[in-house]
Parts: C-alpha cells; sequence; structure tokens
C-alpha cells in the first residue's frame, strides 16, 4: 500500500471513529456512501431538514458494511449510494451483490419503517457502462425485494453518450457545484415528504 492509500484509508478510519462519537437521537434523513455522498453540502441544500452526512471518501460496499451500525440508529430515511468504488477496485460482482444485500438488510433491521432509497451508481465513462449497468440492476431489484426505492439517477445526470455529463464533473467520476445541483433535484421531493414513519405513527 502506498503513500497516497495509507493517507486514504487512515482518513477513513478517523472519520468512521468520529461517526461512532456522534449519536443519532432518531428521525434522521441519513446520507449513506462514499466521496460522492461525502462531499454534498446537505445541511445547505437542505437547510430546514434534519439531514445527516454519513458519506466517507473512498468507501466500498464493505466499509458502509463495517460501520452500518453507528450510521443507522433509528432514521426517517436512508439515501443510500455505494458501489462505484467496488468498481474501480475490481471487486468480485458476486462479493459486492452480496456486501448490497446485507446492508439493506441491516438497515432494515435496525430501522424496519424508515423510507429506504436504493440509489444507482451514477454514470462514468463508457468504460464503465457494463459493470455500472448490471450492479444496477441489481440494485433495483433488492429495493423491490426489501421494500425499498430504485432511484434512477442516470436521467439526470448522464448525457447523450450514457456517460456522466460533462457540465457536471471534472473528473468524469465526482460531481461539480451544477451536478450535485441536478442530483439535489431529484432527490428534493424524496427529502421533502413525509416519512412513511412519520405517517404510520
Amino acid at each position: 500500500m502506498g503513500f497516497i492509500e495509507r493517507f486514504m484509508d487512515r482518513q477513513r478510519r478517523m472519520l468512521a471513529l468520529q461517526f461512532n462519537e456522534l449519536p443519532l437521537p432518531g428521525g434522521e434523513i441519513v446520507f449513506l456512501g462514499d466521496s460522492i455522498t461525502e462531499s454534498g453540502r446537505w445541511h445547505e441544500w437542505f437547510p430546514d431538514l434534519p439531514v445527516v452526512n454519513r458519506g466517507i471518501a473512498g468507501d466500498t460496499t464493505d466499509g458502509v458494511l463495517r460501520r452500518i451500525d453507528s450510521a443507522i440508529k433509528a432514521p426517517a430515511k436512508v439515501f443510500l449510494l455505494i458501489g462505484t468504488n467496488d468498481i474501480s477496485f475490481r471487486r468480485p460482482r458476486d462479493l459486492v451483490r452480496a456486501n448490497q444485500r446485507t446492508i439493506i438488510e441491516q438497515i432494515r433491521a435496525t430501522a424496519p419503517h424508515a423510507d429506504l432509497y436504493v440509489q444507482s451508481v451514477m454514470p462514468r465513462t463508457r468504460r464503465y457502462r457494463q459493470r455500472i449497468d448490471e450492479l444496477n440492476s441489481h440494485y433495483r431489484e433488492l429495493a423491490a425485494e426489501f421494500g425499498g426505492s430504485y432511484l434512477d439517477l442516470w436521467p439526470a445526470l448522464c448525457d447523450a453518450k450514457g456517460e456522466l455529463n460533462g457540465d457536471f464533473t471534472l473528473d468524469q467520476l465526482h460531481l461539480n457545484g451544477a451536478g450535485y445541483r441536478a442530483w439535489t433535484g431529484v432527490l428534493r421531493p424524496l427529502v421533502s415528504s413525509t416519512s412513511s414513519a412519520h405517517r404510520e405513527a
């Protein structure tokens, strides 16, 4: 492991340990994922709502699985976005699928009445298209199986070639300000709506 990898691993562990010390009283809207989630200024995009950022740069499905207990307590909603780093690191697809299933199972076990949104892995360059499509197809099936909602982000973020819109990124992976505006435009009605847990109360 080189210097950059060791530094990133240290940063991930430090942030995960910080999350352990930040109790969640319940009723939050949790954004859970990797750097794309971590970089979102959720409190500013949704200033009047109890949003919580549980994204960690460089995270994979393994990482989310290890820290799920500190990310999920009794949320009103969970917006899960994970998997693009698994694809970058060429993780075995069966492992990634199994991890995502276990993540969703644990969310459901811990917060059975929370609204769960399984977000599609976002578009990247053409070379990643097939693996992303395969993973998103599996995510759609998992969302349906566990009573969640699959949120397809591609119509809002991809260009005519099926790649991440160049106006929304500087590196064909992470979003710039315009990209976050496009993404939050999709999220806003879902984030702002009354949760099913609240409706049942």
